[in-house]
């Protein structure tokens, strides 16, 4: 396949940037074409006060992938998934993979496994052992947070020892590509991330060190891992450049987006989530071309 096209099934919303919105924006930016499937689609995110819209369910999943079976369209380079809010729904997923990779036995499947955070799960506990169990093993490449990486694994994260450990468990599962976005091993100031690759049986791992900003965003994770799936296409494959991209990007839009906000919300005054709401089509120009303000340190082979 020379053109890459890349399916991606997530949430959606009317208004802002979370799941596909965060998501295919930049991917279509970067020259890639998006087939989206909204797992569920509401009014905005679940950080507002209300919320309004509908989930699809696992049959409706299967009716759409059905529909492009029977027209030949199901061919893509590749699979990029985000919340899932049911058992049966992920399941049709871990079905879909498969069919997929059938179609294409190169195509490269990138796994958000969007579970929870600071220590919390929001979706059914019942989801984990079908990520353990099935999606994990069909992973390309997995972008987990610590909580959701300590989840999977099993590994309680207290040390970048036990990061390492981490990646390579799911590299045990044959996962090629593991990017850890965010951890609590930083500092006041800055977040540490680490990144592992295994190519040909030679491991890469990483170190990234980013500046920390004093509000919390939503539709992150979506972006990062949007971008780290253009920028490895892009790449062929470069852990390190694919990680500095992706971070230097993601600095620049949330940089982009405080300052926004702040205006928008007047001096002194508190920043809500709608304030918030990604700054992406601000953006263009960063996602495009990033600035080299990130790097990344190689730890070890």
């Amino acid at each position: 396949m020379c053109d890459p096209r890349v399916l991606s099934i997530q949430s959606h919303v009317v208004h802002g940037y979370v799941g596909n919105k965060s998501a295919c924006f930049p991917l279509q930016v970067l020259g890639i074409e998006v087939d989206y499937i909204n797992s569920v689609q509401f009014s905005n995110h679940t950080g507002y006060k209300h919320f309004k819209g509908q989930v699809l369910t696992n049959k409706d999943l299967e009716t759409l992938i059905d529909g492009l079976k029977l027209n030949g369209i199901d061919k893509y380079s590749h699979l990029l998934t985000g919340y899932i809010g049911s058992k049966s729904f992920l399941e049709t997923v871990r079905d879909v993979v498969r069919h997929l990779k059938q179609i294409n036995p190169n195509l490269i499947y990138v796994c958000d496994p969007v579970m929870g955070d600071n220590g919390k799960m929001y979706v059914p506990e019942d989801l984990l052992p079908v990520y353990q169990e099935h999606i994990v093993a069909l992973a390309d490449i997995i972008t987990p947070n610590q909580y959701e990486a300590e989840l999977l694994s099993g590994i309680q994260i207290k040390s970048e020892a036990d990061i390492v450990s981490v990646m390579d468990w799911f590299h045990s599962k044959g996962v090629k590509t593991v990017v850890l976005s965010s951890t609590d091993l930083g500092t006041e100031n800055e977040l540490l991330c680490m990144a592992s690759s295994v190519v040909e049986g030679v491991c890469t791992r990483l170190r990234i060190n980013v500046p920390r900003f004093p509000v919390n965003y939503t539709g992150t994770g979506d972006l990062f891992a949007s971008l780290l799936l253009g920028w490895m296409h892009k790449t062929n494959h470069d852990l390190k450049k694919s990680v500095e991209n992706t971070m230097s990007t993601m600095q620049r839009i949330l940089q982009r987006t405080l300052e926004k906000a702040r205006e928008q919300a007047g001096d002194g005054q508190v920043l809500t989530v709608q304030h918030l709401e990604l700054k992406l089509v601000q953006s263009l120009d960063d996602i495009r071309n990033p600035a080299n303000s990130i790097s990344a340190t190689i730890v070890n082979a």
